[in-house]
């Protein structure tokens, strides 16, 4: 009862929270078109202020170069620049930070004879400024200098691992700072495709696993072989974006409705080594209806990597950015379907711009803008100087947050974690027990425990001595009266 009682408690300061919030002057947008939550410990939906609000949306026609027609990537240089993959116009847009048109790419020459794309549905660039295309209907990645000049082609990969029936389509891909290209390709289903800085093929990485269910291998176990044969594949999915993080680590996302690890850090290895150590799977919504409009689990289309450990995920089906730290935990989620100015029909692509983020959708056939509130620029400014070791500034910035959300519950973990650093347990079991961290608490219980011990050891000690010996004289005292009592029975007196 005292647990519920808290939980609405918390629950009423989160609405009037995010009202207040929500009223307040903003330089963005007065209120969001849509609603923000997060979960909590119990894996609840409740009442969020807003993190991003729509700043504003930008078409082709906005840009004075016509519409865009079912635009199927963007990506954002280190210097700023804005790279659109126009699909169905068959061009490269070129956008400088200011979001004036740098240049158009439609066509290059190779060899001395002209080449157009058809249907590019991918691109990035690398440090030099070098344009990777995924030319997707002319099967082949096409590498252009920033002058639009041709490099090279990387098209047909021969390999025994591919096999002979593989006919390669690339549709997402990204380069890390060695040259080496990876690229998710239609009905590639062993993984993401690898290419060294020649462009020869050099493998697969981050195969998905298939898992049957229970009752999947005991109807094996008696069907018939016809039957066998007429049941489904045990096909695994394909990857359906990626992104470069730091120090090589590839980002991906696959779509997977009975996935549990729909999001994936692959290492050089191929192994994914993501971090999932928050109250739920890193997956998108936890709670969803299971039919109807908008049903089902999250379908993650993109990927983004904000920096400092924080990766910012883009769900299709409901239109929401799911954005998480380095440890797993769901920071905030922002977005929604619609018709108003920063929700989406069909976004496809995530991106960022310096401190904001920026969504392609697909169906409006625009490019939206978001800029933080100061809400949400508080949670980023606290993990980022909790990933980078500044604890001090990080517990600044998590009371920040708490001001603004009471409900908040990593900010009382966060806090706890950099009061456990510094030793200051008994404070770090109170925040850890309101962050509902078990774990974390049991650690701090045993420390704030063990201090006790040391501080009062000789008080302890003492009082343990003391005790021995005043109940050793009650025991040989009380033995001493029976003896002379028996005596005096006997008597010897």
């Amino acid at each position: 009862m005292h647990a519920y009682k808290r939980r609405l408690k918390r629950y009423c300061i989160a609405l009037i929270s995010a009202a207040l919030l929500c009223s307040a002057p903003s330089a963005v947008a007065a209120k969001a078109p849509y609603e923000s939550y997060t979960y909590n410990y119990y894996e609840e939906a409740v009442p969020a202020p807003d993190a991003f609000l729509p700043d504003r949306s930008i078409s082709g026609v906005d840009l004075g170069i016509g519409g865009f027609v079912s635009p199927q990537d963007i990506f954002v240089s280190s210097e700023g620049k804005i790279y659109i993959a126009d699909t169905g116009n068959h061009r490269i847009v070129v956008l400088n930070e200011d979001w004036t048109v740098d240049r158009i790419f439609s066509n290059y020459s190779m060899d001395g004879t002209e080449q157009t794309f058809n249907m590019p549905s991918g691109i990035t660039v690398n440090k030099a400024g070098d344009l990777y295309i995924a030319d997707t209907e002319n099967k082949r990645i096409v590498v252009l200098s920033p002058e639009g000049e041709w490099i090279k082609t990387i098209e047909n990969p021969q390999s025994e691992v591919l096999g002979a029936s593989f006919s390669f389509v690339p549709l997402k891909l990204a380069v890390d700072d060695a040259g080496r290209v990876f690229v998710t390709s239609r009905g590639a289903y062993e993984g993401i495709l690898q290419f060294d800085e020649s462009g020869e093929f050099i493998g697969y990485v981050g195969t998905i696993q298939v898992r049957r269910n229970f009752v999947d291998y005991l109807w094996r176990l008696i069907a018939t072989d016809a039957q066998k044969n007429q049941m489904a594949l045990y096909i695994p999915t394909e990857f359906s974006n990626i992104d470069m993080g730091e120090k090589g680590f590839v980002y991906a996302t696959n779509i997977d409705p009975g996935s549990s690890t729909p999001i994936k850090r692959l290492n050089p290895s191929g192994e994914d080594v993501l971090k999932r150590y928050g109250y739920f799977d890193v997956k998108g919504d936890i709670r969803y209806r299971s039919m109807g409009v908008n049903g089902g689990p999250s379908k993650l289309v993109d990927i983004k990597y904000q920096g400092n450990g924080m990766y910012s995920v883009l769900d299709s089906l409901r239109g929401r950015i799911f954005t998480y730290d380095h440890e797993g935990n769901l920071l905030y989620i922002y977005g929604g379907i619609g018709t108003q100015v920063g929700t989406f029909s069909t976004p496809v692509a995530i991106e960022k711009l310096g401190n904001q983020h920026i969504v392609l959708d697909q169906g409006k056939e625009t490019i939206t803008l978001f800029s933080p509130t100061s809400y949400g620029s508080a949670i980023n400014d606290a993990v980022t100087a909790h990933y980078n070791g500044d604890d001090e500034a990080s517990v600044a910035k998590w009371r920040e947050v708490l001001r603004l959300n009471a409900n908040y519950d990593i900010a009382y973990i966060g806090i706890g974690k950099s009061l456990l650093y510094a030793k200051e347990n008994k404070e770090a079991m109170e925040h850890f027990k309101l962050g509902m961290d078990r774990k974390n608490y049991s650690v701090a219980f045993k420390r704030y425990r063990k201090e006790v011990l040391q501080e009062h050891f000789g008080t302890i000690l003492t009082i343990g001595t003391t005790t021995v010996i005043v109940f050793a004289g009650y025991r040989w005292s009380k033995s001493w009266r029976k003896r002379r009592k028996e005596q005096h029975e006997a008597g010897f007196y």
